[in-house]
This record gives structure tokens, sequence and C-alpha cells, in this order.
């Protein structure tokens, strides 16, 4: 596996480092050994699925707050999506800053979301599945969310989204 930290600290891309044959490749998604030697979380209570029936779908910014914080592994496993995290740790020197990926079925790279980092994405493509393992039980009282267009975080974003639920339209903005 290959792990690449991104500019905001604790968040990483993984990659499978895929080994080929005549048949095609095999490839590890998760090793908890691996995970362990850099630090990360490695043990997941919860996987779950998201799908989206229609392109430029906006899902987020969504985090959980204490007693109830998670950290978060998603790929993406059909279609493609512009996936974004925010740091939302006060006393980080990322504080408010955030980093996208593009996840698809083909790249199969994941994004390891540490705890404290809100986390959405948009769609590219019609019929997209996102694959999440959440090292904390859903917590409906703690679930949170921040606005994915916030001018205060500037998230730029690959395309207006056409679709966005109606509580993810209702997040308040950070205070400046």
């Amino acid at each position: 596996m290959i792990f690449t930290e991104t500019r905001l600290k604790g968040a990483f891309i993984v990659e499978p480092e895929k080994l080929f044959d005549e048949r095609g490749f095999f490839a590890r998604t998760y090793c908890a050994r691996e995970f362990n030697a850099r630090g990360l979380h490695d043990r997941w209570v919860q996987c779950s699925i998201a799908y989206n029936q229609r392109g430029s779908t906006l899902r987020g910014m969504h985090f959980q707050t204490a007693p109830h914080e998670e950290i978060k592994l998603v790929r993406c496993t059909q279609g493609a999506v512009h996936d974004v995290i925010v740091d939302l740790r006060p006393d980080s020197l990322t504080y408010r800053a955030w980093v996208a990926v593009k996840l698809t079925a083909e790249n199969r790279r994941m994004l390891y979301i540490p705890v404290g980092f809100a986390h959405g994405y948009l769609t590219l493509e019609d019929d997209v599945e996102l694959f999440y393992q959440m090292s904390e039980s859903y917590h409906a009282g703690c679930a949170r969310g921040i606005r994915w267009d916030d001018p205060a975080i500037g998230i730029e974003w690959p395309g207006r989204p056409a679709w966005i639920s109606p509580r993810d339209q209702a997040f308040a903005r950070l205070a400046p």
C-alpha cells in the first residue's frame, strides 16, 4: 500500500500497490499492520455505502462531535467524485484549510480522514457509490456539518451542485 500524506497533517491518500500477472492484479485495500506502523487508526467498527443516482450531487460537509468523533477511510467503488476534507481542528496550523482528491472506481484511491475534519464530495457522473470504513458508529446526536460553500473556507468545486439535501443546505457557516 502506498501512503501519501496530504498538506493537512494526519490526512492521507492511500493507494493499493498492484501486483500484476496474466489474470489482472491483486492489491490490498487495507492492512492493520501497515496502518498501525504509520500511527493511523487500524480498527473499524462500522462500514457503510453511499449511492448517488445523479451526477452533480453534493453530500457534505459532515463530521461527528465528541464523544463520538470518527476517523473515516473512504473509497469510490463505482463512478467518480471530487472528495473534499476540511481541517476543523482549532489548534491546527491548517485550521480551515481544505484538500480535494479525485476518487474513482478506476484509480482505487482511498482517503484517510482523521478526527477533527469535515468531509464531503460532489459526484462527477451518474451512478456513484462510495464505501466508508469508520472508527465510530453513527450517533445522530453528534452528527454535524458546515456549509459546502462557506466563504471562510473557500472550497473550489469543479462545478455547481445540482442536488443537495435540505439538511446539507441548512448547515451553518463557520464564524469569521
